[in-house]
């Protein structure tokens, strides 16, 4: 049930910030191994991108690419939050008094985003490759010309073979590994210095919890996003090696940061059996 309320609300989240997504890809792939000054900024600032968006390709291309990136998020925070759920119900991430082992709880919390950013990062990749998709008036990056998700999958598949649709997932991973370990120690840790210490009354416990906890993992984001969008983005000339682009997969994909209910959690917390908060980041 962890896995399932995990991505289910992570999808929620998605409905929402998918054109916030639409408009980060284009900005980051605007100029895209050109000199500054070069070429032609379609989108000058978020507002602008919007706006700009809106007009030429229509209200509905602010939510491009949203079925992958709804599939995305039901697969990277399903099993993330699921099996960092999993560790601590099975009394994993505890020592033998009782009391919650930091170490433990950051590497669970790598682990489970590692598994979740690996498994999911082509259809991470494809999401990227929908969002960029514009008219020839406000088109940045490489047009891969999509028809869909399963189709772009079967395409790059077929192009480039299984390792082509993991393209940049190797180089993702350090910055998942920094980003998920973070927000899940923050959150364990956090609960229990609010449960041991009673500092809010039970409504608002979890709430904060989230917010704090969100906040973790929400440092260092632009620079690995932007680099990751634009190596995914890029045409590979006949081979998946990622050496050969431009921009070696080094840093990782955003990630939106996500919380989720865990069976141990105290009855002061009950609001969380309810389902999972989710809080800002992306590492992704």
């Amino acid at each position: 049930m962890d896995f399932l309320m995990s991505g289910l609300a992570a999808c929620g989240a998605c409905l929402f910030t998918n054109p916030l997504e639409v408009v980060k890809t284009r900005m980051q792939l605007q100029g895209e191994l050109q000199a500054p000054g070069t070429y032609q900024r379609h989108y000058r600032n978020v507002f602008h991108a919007f706006i700009t968006i809106g007009k030429v390709d229509g209200l509905a291309a602010l939510q491009k690419g949203l079925a992958p990136a709804l599939l995305y998020q039901f697969l990277m925070n399903g099993i993330r939050l699921g099996t960092y759920g999993l560790a601590d119900a099975g009394g994993y991430l505890h020592t033998a008094e009782g009391t919650l082992s930091r170490p433990r709880s950051a590497a669970a919390g790598a682990l489970a985003g590692v598994m979740g950013a690996y498994l999911g990062s082509p259809i991470y990749m494809v999401k990227t490759h929908l969002q960029a998709q514009a008219t020839s008036e406000i088109a940045v990056g490489h047009q891969y010309k999509h028809q869909g998700m399963f189709q772009a999958l079967s395409e790059i598949g077929q192009k480039h073979g299984l390792v082509g649709l993991w393209r940049g997932a190797l180089g993702s991973l350090p910055r998942v590994i920094v980003g998920s370990s973070t927000q899940l120690c923050t959150f364990s840790s956090t609960k229990d210095f609010i449960t041991q210490w009673e500092v809010l009354p039970r409504e608002t416990g979890g709430a904060t919890l989230g917010m704090r906890a969100g906040g973790g993992q929400a440092e260092g984001g632009p620079r690995g996003q932007c680099s990751r969008s634009r190596t995914e983005q890029q045409e590979a000339s006949g081979v998946s090696d990622s050496l050969s682009l431009p921009y070696a997969p080094l840093v990782t994909s955003s990630q939106t940061v996500h919380l989720s209910p865990r069976a141990s959690c105290p009855s002061s917390f009950t609001v969380l059996s309810h389902g999972v908060l989710t809080g800002g980041m992306e590492a992704g």
